[in-house]
């Protein structure tokens, strides 16, 4: 049989009160027990006296004889020096997500490495582009170094027919 101690609440509606008891752990929380070694109140302040009493050899023998507590009572126990604290889950079932949402993280995640390969390119060009004008007005000095002396002959052509004209 697997003993538990644990909390059985009582009390009336918005005004909880919990007694310890050390139960089967296939029972109901409020149904039967083996026996009652303490009470919690957490309608008075925490440092109260009256906020968790327990019998403490009733507690250490039922400990010694193999029941486990619960989360919260062991943390009560621990504050007593009669138990070690519980280590914190670190992560449950509930906690991890489903096969469906998965997908959708992944996807987010491609369409993020997407935008990002694309910013790269776009960056890539932009960087192509600003070298390439740099290019093309070293290749337009050139030939407008060029051009004054390829104009004058045309200029020379149009002066002498305006001359003949006259």
């Amino acid at each position: 049989m697997a003993l538990k101690i644990r909390l059985s609440r009582g009390g009336a509606k918005k005004r909880p009160f919990y007694r310890v008891v050390v139960a089967d752990s296939r029972k109901p929380r409020d149904g039967r027990f083996i026996e009652r070694i303490g009470s919690y109140n957490p309608m008075v302040p925490k440092d109260h006296p009256e906020r968790f009493v327990i019998n403490e050899d009733r507690a250490k023998h039922w400990l010694g004889v193999g029941a486990l507590p619960t989360n919260r009572v062991a943390q009560y126990l621990s504050g007593l020096g009669m138990f070690e604290k519980p280590a914190i889950p670190v992560q449950t079932k509930k906690d991890k997500p489903r096969a469906k949402t998965l997908e959708r993280m992944r996807e987010q995640e491609d369409k993020a490495a997407a935008k990002a390969a694309e910013a790269e390119v776009v960056a890539a060009e932009e960087a192509s582009a600003e070298e390439a004008p740099a290019e093309e007005a070293s290749a337009e000095e050139a030939s407008a170094e060029e051009a004054p002396a390829e104009e004058a002959p045309v200029e020379e052509a149009v002066e002498e027919e305006a001359k003949e004209e006259s």
